[in-house]
């Protein structure tokens, strides 16, 4: 009896990973098919400087003396009216020299604040300490190790020209994807992510959230909704969802880009991708209630916020492995039935993911199909850390804002960026 019971639970959480599986193969479809057409984007309309919306460019900092002078120059050499954007700079308690850069960076540019908080308590308290010094139309984050293209806020801003928009994710992709295998497996993870992923939610009109970094919002509507929540360790799932919760429309911008570093070893991953679990499976508990107002805007973001515990759930076949093995459960035909479902909508989604690698390296090549088996045992090893972070919700464990280290490694990028 026992055994039927578990048998049936398996059974319904693999059925239940199918079913999200195969709901995001049309997404992942949209946004392969959408960065095939290659559609020539309209000649930019050339704007008088004073229409141009103003900027506020809020970066956190801590212990960044690695990164943050590559940051600042790539900040200083925007292309857009140095009288039209502000850079603040919130310092968060360095015990490194990346104060000292920050000053001496700041005595050479007129148009720059750094801003020191006496507490130290994770990045959204750092984003809000910014936001109540910025004065720009909009707001831009990027993190310490990022490195936007030139034309970053010159392209962000037609995005805007919308006035339903409130805010727009840019394109992220690896500065060091060449480092080594770990590196080169999260730059193929980011390209699809944003390319396939991203691109086809935004396509189809549906759930586009915000990542951390190259990300702009409406200064208006983030002081409406009195800023970042500093509770969570995921202010930006939490913030988009507190968008569309308040009927505000998100973008996603492909040709807005800016470079990052990605972990180059898996004790670093372990504690990124444990606090952006934890921190996304928090909202979406937090925001079920989007189920409550039901539309597929509100639907779509909570199967997104979900994903992490699908994640988890996508470990049921190991499970029932193990299961069978010590209980010598015979597989009855609805197992077997979900299993053969289980690898269809797995090898949709795996061919799909593919399509988006062959069409986001440079060059082209069909080869990139050999990363799929790699890609998915790094996928497997994910679903382990989601786990890791779920025990830790169960436990109550407290929640500590854990910063990625970064070494500041630029290892030249394969990807696509036009």
């Amino acid at each position: 009896m026992i055994t039927d019971i578990i048998g049936f639970i398996l059974v319904g959480v693999l059925l239940t990973v199918c079913l999200w599986a195969l709901y995001n193969v049309p997404i992942l479809a949209s946004g392969v098919k959408d960065f095939r057409k290659k559609r020539q984007k309209p000649h930019k309309k050339s704007v008088k400087e004073e229409l141009l919306p103003s900027f506020s460019i809020v970066v956190p900092v801590k212990n960044e003396e690695s990164v943050i002078d590559r940051l600042l120059t790539s900040l200083s050499t925007l292309n857009y009216p140095l009288n039209k954007r502000e850079i603040i700079i919130v310092e968060d308690g360095s015990t490194d020299k990346t104060n000292d850069i920050c000053m001496n960076y700041a005595k050479e540019h007129a148009n720059v604040k750094i801003l020191h908080k006496n507490l130290s308590n994770g990045k959204p308290s750092a984003l809000n300490f910014g936001l109540a010094h910025a004065k720009g139309d909009l707001v831009a984050i990027f993190d310490a190790d990022n490195v936007p293209a030139h034309d970053a806020l010159l392209a962000v801003i037609e995005y805007f020209e919308d006035p339903k928009v409130a805010a727009v994710q840019g394109r992220t992709a690896s500065i060091n994807p060449k480092e080594n295998m770990l590196t080169q497996f999260i730059s193929y993870e980011e390209a699809v992510w944003c390319e396939a992923y991203l691109r086809g939610k935004d396509v189809l009109n549906l759930f586009v959230h915000l990542k951390g970094s190259c990300q702009f919002i409406r200064r208006n509507i983030l002081q409406q909704l009195q800023g970042f929540d500093e509770a969570v360790l995921s202010e930006d799932m939490e913030i988009s969802a507190r968008l569309i919760e308040n009927d505000y429309k998100i973008r996603y911008a492909s040709d807005v880009v800016a470079f990052q570093e990605s972990p180059s070893n898996l004790k670093t991953l372990f504690k990124q991708r444990t606090r952006w679990f934890r921190g996304t499976m928090e909202v979406a508990f937090k925001y079920g209630r989007l189920m409550t107002k039901l539309n597929r805007i509100n639907f779509d973001a909570e199967t997104t916020l979900f994903g992490p515990f699908i994640l988890i759930a996508s470990l049921a076949p190991y499970l029932a492995a193990f299961w069978a093995f010590s209980t010598f459960w015979s597989l009855d035909m609805a197992w077997r039935l979900v299993v053969q479902f289980g690898m269809l909508t797995t090898t949709l989604t795996m061919l799909i993911c593919g399509l988006a690698l062959i069409y986001v390296s440079k060059p082209r090549k069909v080869r990139s199909l050999l990363w799929l088996p790699f890609v998915y045992c790094y996928w497997s090893l994910q679903a382990f850390i989601a786990l890791y972070a779920m025990i830790l919700i169960v436990l109550r464990r407290p929640r500590v804002w854990t910063k990625t280290d970064k070494k500041g490694v630029v290892a030249n990028s394969a990807l696509v960026l036009n």
